[in-house]
């Protein structure tokens, strides 16, 4: 999952008029979770029916943050083309709306060339942005927003996130009480129209005419395995991402002036690991739970992707299932 649904509201962005002239040119999605298999498999796709890759991950937008958001390695990215990865420095706000912008300029890049764009990765949000378009979000207050921001200064963002617990739990359970930018703009919401955020999130869909898919020859491939053997892998991924140096990369993070305020830094890993080096959790402590919390995302991913009945799902080891359904899908 995008790894909220709020950041539909980071932005003022109406269902897309950016209406593609190559409609019904064919792309591939492959989905899931993480720690699924996502990178191996999409660069076989991408052999076999000559695609280029594109992230469908907010995190891998970020430069200097590889190891933490399991980027494909450099060799991996030599042999087939990967696009936007590396697109915005860690401080730099990215969302759903941008990536619908981006994202369609890259699809039609691909196909001028020939090739086929292959989506990868495990924002839903994003996809289904790319597919049905986003919604008019409420505008910023600038009074409001100032207020708040104000609030968090020096009541600290924990004290706000109990607040917006009281008008709105749904939105609150999403949220860590550390991050202030979302419950910032949660309560501001709230406070400028009388609404709650997830009360307006129910109203737009329900008030939606009507859905415009912005490609007709669009395929998605979804990857599953039992819960056990997932936990396992993320279990596995944990401790290989701590060893292939997280620690140095938050430090490097840091060090660049990247505060563990931004978005960026808020993300599994990257928050888990600044609290072992500021020293408020030991390295175990660390592991255990940020090997939790993307257990905890993951059910979220798959919860997130079983809304979209389009899905094609396979179990992570069907290559060649997979391989034939995808041909099967482009010859029709």
């Amino acid at each position: 999952m995008a790894r909220s649904a709020l950041n539909t509201f980071n932005s003022s962005c109406a269902l897309t008029d950016m209406q593609p002239d190559n409609i019904d040119k064919p792309v591939l999605a492959l989905i899931g979770p993480t720690a699924i298999g996502k990178t191996s498999l999409s660069l076989t796709i991408a052999r076999e029916f000559l695609c280029e890759i594109i992230s469908v991950d907010s995190m891998q937008v970020y430069r200097y943050m590889d190891i933490g958001t399991a980027k494909a390695t450099k060799h991996e990215q030599l042999q087939v083309p990967h696009h936007l990865i590396d697109i915005v420095d860690p401080n730099e706000p990215y969302n759903a709306a941008r990536f619908v912008h981006d994202c369609l300029n890259v699809i039609s890049e691909i196909h001028q060339k020939g090739a086929i764009p292959l989506l990868t990765g495990g924002t839903g949000l994003y996809l289904q942005a790319l597919k049905n378009g986003l919604f008019d979000a409420p505008p910023s207050d600038k009074q409001t927003r100032v207020y708040l921001q104000e609030r968090v200064a020096g009541e600290g963002s924990q004290q706000l996130h109990k607040e917006l617990k009281k008008h709105d739990p749904v939105m609150a359970d999403k949220l860590h009480p550390n991050d202030s930018s979302r419950i910032i703009r949660a309560l501001e919401v709230f406070l400028t129209t009388g609404v709650s955020m997830t009360q307006h999130l129910i109203t737009q869909a329900q008030n939606q005419k009507q859905k415009r898919l912005m490609f007709s020859n669009f395929h998605s491939i979804g990857l599953s395995c039992e819960r056990k053997l997932l936990y396992q892998r993320i279990n596995k991924r944990t401790d290989q991402l701590i060893k292939s140096g997280l620690e140095e990369e938050v430090n490097g993070l840091l060090e660049r002036g990247y505060g563990p305020e931004l978005t960026s830094m808020q993300s599994i890993g990257y928050k888990h690991m600044v609290q072992y080096i500021i020293g408020d959790w030991t390295l175990e402590q660390t592991r255990e739970f940020m090997a939790r919390d993307t257990r905890r995302y993951a059910k979220r991913q798959y919860t997130w992707f079983n809304r979209d009945q389009s899905i094609h799902w396979f179990d992570r080891k069907e290559e060649d299932n997979i391989i034939s359904w995808v041909n099967h899908s482009l010859e029709i």
